[in-house]
C-alpha cells in the first residue's frame, strides 16, 4: 500500500456497511464505490491479497 491516506478506510457511510449491509446509509455506499474516484484510487493501491479481500467482502469487481 501507498503511503497516502485515504479517507474510505474511516468512512462512517462504510462502516454503516460492515454493520449492516440492507441498512439505507450502507445501500448507499455500496452503490457509491463503483464510480467514486476516492475509492478506485484506494483500492488500486492496494495490495493484491487486500484487493481481493476488498473484491470479496463488498462483491465488487470494479477496477481489475
Amino acid at each position: 500500500m501507498s503511503d497516502q491516506h485515504y479517507p474510505c478506510e474511516n468512512c462512517k457511510f462504510r462502516a454503516h456497511y460492515d454493520q449492516n449491509p440492507k441498512s439505507f446509509l450502507g445501500r448507499v455506499w455500496r452503490w457509491h464505490i463503483n464510480f467514486c474516484p476516492g475509492f478506485k484510487a484506494y483500492f488500486t493501491g492496494q495490495v493484491p491479497d487486500v484487493q481481493a479481500e476488498l473484491r470479496s467482502k463488498y462483491n465488487f469487481d470494479k477496477y481489475r
